[in-house]
């Protein structure tokens, strides 16, 4: 089962970090392994002639013909070596690397490159990195292409290039007419991979240690940048975009940076822009815990063994009594591994996440802990529904205070989640700030709150400073921006949708509300997907105020 908003398995809940605060790091930056001069290994052209390629379709046995366009409006103030003397050099994928998690290579269809983006945008001269990308190319008659769609899967720290090819099948349709591209964005699997251990999280000062040099410079707003030189070097004169999750907040601050270059953005289950980090914290686990409630309810009602008890007013005592057991004496499961309470707590929302369907197996897997002390189903939805994060396991990310959530790809997914999430943030709160912040967030959720209170230092002694509380993503000129938000969603609350659509402007906000449960509703809603495709393929914003049921 996967995860509904973050195809590739990733969250925009935070990791937490144990609340016991280390020694901070001693000052000094290591050198960058990945930084090379500018204009090394860059091509000659933008244009050229790539030739059909390993995706190019076939008809009677002879390749199709593609021209691949040109753009005119190249990002400002970068040299031309990475733009005019640039091309995108698409060719077969590998498998993933080991930043990227294990698995096979993608196979037939997929092509993928390396954009080299400045490490810097402030200063572009300072050196480069290597920006990884996947596309397929658009199914349908070349005369109909629209151009690239470009997709975030969440997080942060999901890899896209990973992500794309196994969920691309949700947008067939979407497919016809554009070419489906993603990237890893910086510090995330084949970007500038952000290294925090030699084998798992180990925390800021191995961060710093092993990936110093690139840590200031992997926050959202680089990112965004990232993705204006990639819309040029696809050929677009404006970015068509499709974000979920932690992937609005980047669509957000790419429209905020560049809205005269906007085109046809959707931010599906976006995050509230308004909230600083701590904020949000408590925005969720309200929101977690409501959808609890919820399912609760509806467990009462439909079954008689229903195991989190008949009167829903008592499931939380029940559950709390539960994860309580489990941090003492943790649950063995079938393949030797052991689940936690704070595992069991994951693992439970990642239920909630899936919506509806998700709530007959989490009672069912509730039911197996409970009445037989099996933790086997509810360990497996504790792991973040990326490639290989259940076979690599949760438990060691915990037992160094890192939620399995934050295992968003396999891979550096924990690593690049930390690393990105500290970049964005300027919030250092010291020890009393942070322990009463904790005590809000206990207070918010009886079931979830204790889990989620030591993600409150997360950066507590993080070796560089975060830009800002909260991103901009005010978007005055953009083309409209369709914002897709579930009611009950339990990840990103439905309040912050609203705030986002306002936050982006007047006359650019579109907000879509879907009333239902889960996080993230295409292609689940049969509506909301009808409503995004209309908007992607012909440019059709739904009426304002529009609801699906």
């Amino acid at each position: 089962m996967r995860m509904r908003a973050d195809r590739a398995g990733g969250s925009s809940r935070p990791a937490v970090v144990s609340a016991a605060p280390g020694r901070r790091a001693a000052a000094g930056l290591l050198a960058l392994a990945v930084v090379v001069e500018v204009g090394v290994g860059v091509g000659c052209d933008v244009v050229g002639g790539s030739g059909p390629g390993p995706s190019a379709s076939t008809e009677g046995g002879e390749a199709r013909r593609r021209v691949e366009r040109k753009a005119t409006n190249p990002p400002a103030g970068l040299p031309g070596a990475f733009t005019v003397g640039q091309r995108l050099a698409w060719s077969a994928c590998p498998a993933p690397s080991g930043a990227q998690g294990d698995g096979d290579a993608p196979g037939d269809g997929w092509e993928c490159a390396t954009m080299k983006a400045p490490l810097d945008h402030e200063r572009p001269g300072r050196g480069m990195i290597d920006v990884a990308m996947i596309r397929k190319r658009a199914t349908g008659p070349e005369d109909e292409r629209i151009g690239s769609l470009l997709f975030n899967f969440g997080g942060p720290g999901q890899s896209g290039v990973v992500g794309l090819p196994e969920y691309a099948d949700d947008y067939a349709r979407l497919g016809e007419r554009y070419d489906l591209v993603s990237f890893d964005p910086r510090g995330v699997g084949g970007t500038a991979p952000v290294n925090c251990g030699e084998k798992e999280y180990e925390g800021g000062d191995a961060c710093k240690k092993h990936s110093g040099g690139i840590l200031p410079y992997v926050g959202t707003t680089q990112t965004a940048r990232d993705m204006d030189l990639m819309r040029y070097l696809l050929g677009d004169e404006k970015l068509h975009y499709l974000g979920v999750s932690y992937g609005t907040g980047l669509g957000g601050v790419y429209a905020h940076l560049f809205p005269k270059n906007v085109g046809r953005v959707v931010l599906e289950a976006p995050i509230d822009p308004t909230l600083d980090r701590l904020q949000d914290q408590i925005s969720q686990v309200k929101a977690v815990q409501l959808a609890f409630d919820r399912f609760t309810a509806h467990c009462a009602d439909a079954y008689d063994d229903c195991p989190t008890g008949s009167d829903p007013k008592q499931a939380g005592r029940r559950v709390v009594a539960l994860l309580n057991r489990l941090e003492e004496k943790p649950a063995p499961t079938d393949d030797g591994g052991e689940l936690t309470g704070s595992l069991a707590a994951h693992a439970i929302a990642n239920h909630l996440d899936s919506g509806e369907e998700g709530w007959k197996p989490l009672a069912k897997a509730l039911r197996e802990v409970m009445e037989r002390g099996n933790g086997s189903a509810l360990l497996e939805e504790a792991y973040d529904h990326g490639p290989d994060t259940r076979s690599r396991g949760a438990r060691a990310g915990s037992e160094v205070g890192v939620s399995p959530r934050s295992k968003t790809s396999g891979g550096n997914g924990t690593s690049a989640f930390v690393a990105i999430t500290c970049a964005d943030s300027n919030l250092r709160p010291g020890f009393t700030e942070s322990e009463e912040m904790m005590k809000r967030i206990r207070a918010a959720s009886p079931v979830f709150g204790e889990t989620w209170a030591v993600g409150v230092y997360l950066c507590y002694e993080w070796p560089f400073k975060g830009e800002s509380a909260a991103p901009d993503v005010s978007a005055e000129g953009a083309s409209p921006i369709l914002v897709v938000a579930n009611t009950g969603d339990p990840t990103t609350p439905y309040e912050g949708a609203k705030r986002m659509a306002d936050e982006l402007g007047e006359g650019v906000g579109v907000l879509l509300t879907v009333r239902a449960e889960g996080h993230g509703s295409y292609p689940y809603s049969l509506c909301a997907t009808r409503a995004v495709d209309a908007y992607l393929l012909n440019g059709r914003t739904p009426e304002r105020g529009t609801t699906c049921s």
